[in-house]
């Protein structure tokens, strides 16, 4: 399939040069193909795939755009790839993104969290061409004190577990950088507008990450074994892959046209009806794929995990005019689809076709 398709974005990205660190990840791999579909020069910088049925492996996007292997504590690869490709957007997503691990490894979740956006952050400061940043955090950067409503940009920083906490700390830092080196205020010297977004519990396919519920059910049900659920009963803003992704598009197309007045922290999260229990969801895959069940392997002695996280996304909603498509029915349908067809299928065409399909607006019945 070409570069035809959807454009939510008013051709904005044709022809503009986008880097995105983390491009081989589950996030990146699906912002570079609506990129590419998009027109874009796509520039990606990231680590080896997870595993050779990842997103970004199966669609074959390797030969579609610019693709540099690198990681982002390497600060003087990261330098070349500024000065020589000069990117116009940045899209930083490249993390270590998973709770469990940074209990294992705190030191390297640290490392790359915070000292790896610093990079990027000093690349951006010194680049002649970076116009636009948009720095992928999370919803967990916030301090989660379980309240039952959503937390809001403006809420304080924190973190009970070492992948929290180096969110949050990413967030002041960037926040650091803006006031001192990309001031709004001072626009008009350094032309560079720099800003956050943080998102639900996302899903999508092409996610094979350990300790993620969705590729731990689907390695459960292709093995016809159990899936097992540490919290049934957590509370989490689940959304499709693309959800958060066509904030990041509109908010960075956005900042181009003003680079004051966007340049600040944002949630992109789903509506109520799909903030609902980890329990839920599994019952959701178990039915969309047609056979299977789940044993709860909860345990007093494991490492703390938030009960309850809920995100307020009225300022995108007014500010934006960014609004959620999919409920986590329907993101559930599109999820299963790609785990059931990939490997029959053109993964690129597939993911092409559920981005089409998102940009028009599906409903269940057209799915």
């Amino acid at each position: 399939m070409g570069r035809k398709g959807v454009d939510l974005f008013n051709g904005f990205y044709k022809d503009k040069r986008v880097l995105i660190t983390g491009h081989t990840g589950f996030k990146g791999s699906w912002l570079s193909i609506w990129l590419y579909n998009l027109g874009a020069t796509v520039i990606g910088y990231g680590l080896d795939p997870y595993t050779q049925d990842d997103n970004f492996v199966v669609s074959g996007l390797k030969d579609k755009i610019i693709d540099i292997r690198g990681d982002i504590r390497d600060s003087e690869k990261l330098e070349e790839v500024f000065t020589k490709y000069k990117p116009e957007i940045i899209f930083h997503l490249a993390a270590q993104a998973l709770v469990r691990q940074s209990y294992a490894n705190p030191k390297e979740t640290y490392e790359t969290n915070v000292m790896g956006t610093l990079n990027v952050l000093e690349c951006i400061k010194n680049s002649e061409t970076v116009k636009v940043a948009i720095m992928i955090t999370t919803d967990k950067c916030y301090k989660n004190i379980e309240q039952i409503w959503g937390y809001r940009e403006d809420d304080p920083m924190g973190g009970y577990d070492p992948y929290s906490s180096s969110k949050g700390c990413a967030e002041i830092l960037i926040d650091s950088y803006r006031n001192s080196y990309i001031n709004p205020k001072n626009y008009t010297s350094h032309g560079k507008s720099i800003a956050t977004a943080r998102a639900g519990n996302v899903i999508g396919g092409g996610d094979w990450s350990r300790d993620r519920i969705i590729p731990d059910c689907i390695r459960a049900l292709k093995n016809n074994k159990d899936i097992e659920i540490r919290n049934p009963n957590a509370i989490r803003p689940w959304q499709h892959v693309l959800e958060p992704l066509s904030g990041y598009l509109l908010l960075a197309s956005k900042m181009y046209e003003d680079g004051i007045s966007y340049c600040s922290g944002w949630n992109f999260g789903p509506n109520g009806d799909s903030i609902v229990s980890v329990g839920h969801i599994v019952d959701a895959i178990i039915k969309e794929w047609g056979y299977g069940k789940f044993t709860d392997i909860s345990n007093e002695k494991s490492p703390h995990e938030a009960n309850s996280l809920k995100l307020d996304c009225t300022k995108a909603k007014t500010y934006l005019e960014w609004l959620p498509r999919l409920n986590v029915d329907i993101a559930i349908k599109l999820t299963i689809d790609w785990y059931k067809n990939f490997n029959d299928k053109d993964t690129f065409d597939l993911c092409i076709n559920q981005i089409k399909s998102y940009c028009n607006k599906i409903t269940v019945e057209e799915i």
